[in-house]
């Protein structure tokens, strides 16, 4: 097991880049790869294995994180990243994502820039030792999300939208049109990432947003989705995906000038006589 390195930033990977190494494959001169394939014992499993590399004077922690990994349920695989994160004193987390569309506007490789979320998951309690009432008021950080933004106009795939709701399901299926369609007027998106992730950056009170490419169609918008098309975007925009994650920490510093850490207040739970109240 390696021992934990200490890094403000940290980036949860997804499908925009699992199919490239990233970031050594962006050859970026100011990015230096300081350690791969670290696994850290947790008190909920092993992670999967992190990278660390530094960009500038700024030092990193990612991991591929949105898919599944066998022998690890998604709520462990989630405990087990953010337990590291906040052991490693990481302050800022940027996520990405592949989506589908709920809103009819949307076209594939339109990037979203979530603003809230809806969760239809099961995957409600979520999360470390307790110790924090979660407040889910601006649940995604304006400051990151502004960030992700200008950087994603600066090279989009097609549309930058700048804000957006996130309707999280648990998968590994795709929903049904009558999901799709129950969710129309209440969402933009739907995929299955966003939460826990985002009670668990609330927890360790670090910022959190993400970036969101709509690669399919959702059942019943606009039109049926195509696997072929789906892949294309999975194999040929990695890099422009992992080129906009680099260009938003290179506007990030370590200081948090919004109100994510303050979010979160001790809980009024206490454990009286074995009785929680």
């Amino acid at each position: 097991m390696s021992c934990i390195p200490q890094a403000s930033i940290a980036i949860i990977g997804g499908s925009g880049t699992l199919s490239m190494d990233f970031p050594a494959a962006l050859c970026c001169h100011d990015v230096e790869i300081i350690e791969r394939d670290m696994v850290f014992d947790t008190p909920y499993g092993q992670t999967p294995p992190f990278l660390l590399f530094r960009l500038g004077n700024k030092k990193v922690l990612t991991c591929r994180m949105h898919g599944w990994r066998g022998g690890a349920s998604r709520a462990d695989a989630s405990r087990q990243i953010f337990w590291l994160f906040r052991e490693a004193g990481v302050k800022k987390i940027l996520a990405e994502g592949g989506v589908g569309s709920v809103n009819h506007l949307l076209d594939t490789r339109d990037m979203v820039v979530a603003s809230d979320y809806i969760d239809q998951s099961m995957r409600k309690d979520v999360g470390l030792e307790g110790h924090y009432l979660l407040i889910m008021r601006q649940a995604l950080c304006p400051h990151l999300r502004q960030e992700l933004i200008c950087a994603a106009k600066a090279r989009p795939l097609t549309r930058v939208f700048q804000r957006g709701v996130y309707a999280v399901t648990d998968g590994r299926h795709f929903e049904s049109p009558a999901e799709v369609a129950m969710l129309k007027g209440h969402a933009d998106i739907v995929g299955q990432s966003l939460c826990p992730e985002v009670y668990l950056a609330r927890e360790i009170g670090a910022c959190y947003a993400g970036l969101y490419t709509v690669v399919n169609y959702g059942e019943g918008v606009v039109k049926d989705w195509e696997h072929n098309e789906l892949s294309q975007i999975f194999y040929a925009d990695a890099d422009k995906i992992g080129h906009i994650l680099l260009a938003t920490i290179r506007r990030l510093d370590d200081k948090q000038v919004c109100k994510c850490a303050d979010l979160r207040k001790p809980t009024l739970l206490k454990e009286v006589y074995g009785s929680t109240i």
